[in-house]
């Protein structure tokens, strides 16, 4: 009996623990009001279903949450230009491939051409919040609320105000699917990104690099790490991956919307990184809670969509959701929970003495 309670105890007392037990629960609920949520089917040579809905939706925010992690681990605080710069990214590749057309059905310029442009001008973004806030030691919110409020008008200004089509198959594949493959792209891109950061972090010494200056970066300075080239390199990495999910997102519509694209995901990829038992304060983080915390966010959107929840109407849901989730999650009633048992096992002893 001892070894199993011991054995529980470890498991609960693991990180992932309660991000999952989240993703699970947000998953259980569909067996009540969506009976045929976890069935998947192929039509057209192609996966359908709720459930890869969910895990193909969620790939902008899954890679938007592996940059938000670095930073806020990094800095102890948020990147909230990251949906403007997807829509930055989006411009700069649709306006190289369309050659300044509004409507082109042949590409003017090589897709790598253009994707290694976009990828530039996101790192460019990265670098102006990672100079703000290493250099500079502006706060992060503040820094990164620059770009937040201009970074659509720099797309527009980029596409000259119009949504730039890309009606070219070879572009829509990134957002959709690969020749006969019945898996969406973006699922295969967003693990792609998952795993190279993974290796990154576990293989170098990056990651313990980034929690180091997370959790002291006085202290790390002193012990020969360059505090401000870390958190700058994180800023950089940030913007690029938020130029990842903006060049998927433009290829699932085959366009560039400077107004819509990536629109609110900031707010997404925070919450992930919440949800994802990180401390929104720097210092250690785990990877994968974020990307289950995202995975979270999204089937919680799908479910609240499948029971007929409209758009004006979901932002609340969700976020009665999230609180519930947070408080769960929260040292303080994890502390408060921990004490009550301890106090039921006070008195069970006490009664077992009388």
């Amino acid at each position: 009996m001892s070894n199993t309670k011991s054995g529980w105890k470890k498991i609960t007392s693991m990180r992932l623990f309660l991000p999952i037990v989240c993703l699970i629960a947000v998953l259980l609920v569909n067996v009540i009001t969506t009976p045929g949520f976890f069935k998947v089917s192929i039509n057209n040579g192609v996966l359908y279903g709720y459930i890869v809905d969910v895990i193909n939706r969620a790939s902008e925010l899954v890679i938007l949450a592996v940059g938000m992690t670095l930073v806020t681990a990094a800095s102890g605080g948020q990147d909230i230009s990251v949906g403007a710069v997807m829509a930055v990214a989006a411009a700069v590749c649709c306006q190289i491939l369309s050659g300044g057309e509004v409507s082109v059905n042949s590409l003017a310029t090589p897709i790598i051409v253009a994707m290694l442009a976009a990828l530039a001008a996101s790192a460019l973004c990265g670098a102006f919040n990672g100079f703000l806030v290493a250099k500079l030691n502006i706060q992060p919110m503040v820094a990164t609320l620059i770009l937040y409020t201009a970074g659509r008008g720099i797309a527009q200004l980029i596409t000259n105000g119009q949504i730039t089509y890309i009606r070219v198959k070879s572009y829509k594949v990134y957002g959709g699917y690969i020749g006969k493959c019945p898996i969406p792209t973006p699922i295969f891109i967003a693990i792609i990104v998952v795993v190279i950061t993974y290796l990154v972090l576990k293989k170098t010494a990056l990651g313990l690099y980034i929690e180091s200056v997370g959790i002291n970066g006085t202290a790390s300075r002193l012990v020969g790490l360059n505090s401000t080239m870390i958190k700058f390199l994180t800023y950089v990495i940030c913007g690029v991956l938020a130029g990842v999910a903006g060049i998927v997102a433009s290829s699932r519509i085959y366009s560039a919307d400077a107004n819509n694209i990536g629109l609110n995901l900031e707010m997404d990829a925070i919450l992930a990184v919440a949800l994802g038992g990180n401390a929104l304060g720097g210092g250690k983080f785990s990877l994968m809670g974020s990307v289950i915390g995202a995975y979270t966010i999204q089937a919680l959107t799908t479910t609240l969509y499948a029971m007929n929840v409209s758009a004006d109407q979901l932002p609340v849901y969700k976020a009665i959701v999230v609180i519930i989730i947070v408080t769960l999650q929260s040292p303080v009633f994890q502390k408060f929970m921990t004490s009550q048992k301890m106090k039921r096992a006070n008195k069970a002893v006490e009664g077992g003495n009388n």
